[in-house]
């Protein structure tokens, strides 16, 4: 682990409130900017979850996707960028997860089928997710070991994997839910897990912190 970890967050701080309180909860110190240079002096870098990526940043047109904030989408793989130059520790949630898959070429489903399944309801959903491929252990299987009850809250998903790129765990619709990078200390989550903290969320949290 880092001497001393510190985590940024790239996002709009009317939006990270609860990444920041779980970070907290950890006596991690956290800052959220949308500096990319500045989010680069950090030892840890948390991609969080929001609206959905602009679809040209994946070759595609506009076809179902909501909340698009191109200007954050910009900066988010601008700070992505300088931590995989680095090799420095990444966690991207829910749409982090998303923007990490595109960073890496892949491509996203702008409305799943299983959608209802998935999507904010003025609440969280929840659905069990498993691991994918039993005779390999990654961090999913770490924390998780075969399956795990997850929350979710969104409406789009990975489509095509981007390079390098490895599915950790699915939902039982086939929806990837997790991945990691083959070589990169860089993981990520389709779920929640700053506000599932008891159910799993804190175990995903302090790996992360635990990267380096």
């Amino acid at each position: 682990m880092h001497p001393s970890p510190s985590v940024a967050i790239l996002g709009r701080s009317k939006d990270t409130v609860n990444y920041e309180a779980a970070l907290r909860r950890l006596d991690i110190p956290c800052e959220t900017t949308l500096d990319p240079e500045k989010a680069a002096c950090a030892s840890h870098l948390l991609l969080p979850g929001g609206g959905d990526i602009t679809p040209a940043f994946f070759g595609q047109t506009d076809h179902g996707s909501r909340q698009i904030d191109t200007e954050l989408d910009i900066l988010q793989f601008d700070a992505l960028s300088l931590y995989v130059a680095q090799h420095k520790p990444v966690l991207g949630i829910c749409k982090g997860l998303q923007i990490i898959n595109v960073h890496f070429g892949g491509s996203i489903n702008q409305h799943i089928a299983a959608a209802d399944r998935h999507k904010w309801i003025g609440k969280d959903q929840t659905h069990y997710v498993y691991h994918s491929v039993l005779d390999r252990k990654d961090f999913f299987y770490d924390l998780y070991g075969s399956s795990t009850l997850v929350n979710s809250a969104h409406h789009q998903a990975v489509d095509r994997l981007g390079e390098g790129l490895v599915c950790a765990c699915r939902a039982g619709d086939t929806t990837i839910e997790g991945l990691f990078h083959r070589f990169l200390p860089l993981f990520a989550v389709q779920w929640h897990p700053e506000r599932f903290w008891e159910q799993g969320g804190e175990a995903l949290f302090r790996y992360f912190i635990a990267l380096s």
